[in-house]
């Protein structure tokens, strides 16, 4: 989803809806300033079926929002607080796509080098190999240099690729991943913290809001310690720590900043928010910064390698080289 987008959307739904614009004739305004970006028709077919006199909350689970924002909007049309959650809603989805957009961004300089030594790998052990099979009277020795040298990157950058593609395919490795990378697991727990604030904002109760952040994270480790949370709370625990619960993902860190606020909550998972929201954004940079040269350095050592295992056997040709350069 382009988050940025989604964000600008809303932030003018609810400046049109704090101006006393209908909801309705508020979706016509903003679908007809869209252009053909991907939400018009989205946001269309909710005006239509809103003009036709179909229910909200019925409208919405027709369309193909995020959950999160379906549920939020349902409950703050029910306490007439929809401009208000908006801007909320607005403010999360701008945040979580710029964190997220420079998160990926991050992984854009290792793919490139992977990709580009993968390629050169391939190229110089191809070549290695003609000529060997040029050479009969040394077939042998090649052929055992060549697989222990040359071929030896490719194998190893072969592996890399297999296990990035694998992560691109299954979900549950990306998961499992998200929670080990420096910068994800704070971003990931930047977003609960600013999804819970949101539904508690919009009327819901806490394990009303944990429960369906527990559904929407399914699969997901957090998920375990979010279940543990609604079993405190329906045994009577009011406030709940990392020590009662033994949560795997959620750290301490995080119901400290949230039982700081008192019985305020929602400021509490706001202020987790904003604290893990800026460890992710230095992490961010600090990986960013770090990462180009790094990934400079490794394409620069694999090019080595594979041009100082070729120079070495060259020498080591009983050729001459005015034989050598009539073979090239």
């Amino acid at each position: 989803m382009k988050f940025d987008e989604f964000a600008f959307l809303n932030q003018q739904l609810a400046a049109m809806l704090k101006s006393g614009i209908p909801l309705e004739s508020a979706l016509r305004k903003v679908c007809a300033g869209m252009g053909r970006r991907r939400w018009r028709k989205e946001f269309e077919r909710l005006e239509a079926d809103l003009r036709e006199g179909v229910p909200l909350e019925k409208a919405l689970e027709r369309r193909k929002f995020p959950e999160l924002y379906k549920q939020m909007v349902k409950l703050a049309a029910r306490t007439s607080n929809l401009p208000a959650i908006l801007t909320l809603a607005a403010d999360h989805y701008q945040k979580n796509g710029f964190l997220w957009m420079r998160l990926k961004g991050l992984m854009v300089y290792p793919v490139i080098v992977l990709a580009v030594s993968l390629g050169l790998s391939v190229l110089l052990g191809v070549q290695g190999r003609r000529l060997a099979g040029a050479m009969g009277e040394t077939q042998n020795h090649l052929d055992t240099y060549f697989q222990a040298g040359s071929m030896m990157p490719v194998c190893v950058l072969g592996a890399l690729a297999v296990m990035v593609l694998l992560l691109l395919v299954l979900p549950s490795w990306r998961a499992a991943l998200r929670w080990m990378l420096p910068g994800f697991k704070e971003a990931h727990l930047a977003r609960l913290g600013s999804s819970l604030q949101l539904l508690l904002a919009s009327g819901a109760d806490l394990p009303g809001a944990l429960g369906l952040m527990r559904r929407l994270e399914s699969g997901n480790r957090i998920a375990r310690d979010l279940s543990l949370w609604e079993d405190k709370l329906s045994s009577g625990v009011a406030r709940v720590s990392a020590e009662n619960l033994k949560t795997r993902a959620i750290p301490p860190l995080f119901f400290w900043l949230v039982n700081s606020e008192g019985e305020d909550i929602g400021a509490g998972f706001g202020r987790a928010a904003e604290i893990f929201y800026r460890r992710a954004a230095y992490k961010t940079d600090l990986l960013l910064n770090a990462a180009l040269p790094v990934t400079i350095l490794a394409l620069g050592l694999v090019i080595i390698i594979q041009l100082f295992s070729t120079a070495e056997l060259i020498l080591k040709l009983p050729l001459g080289i005015f034989d050598l350069l009539q073979y090239l």
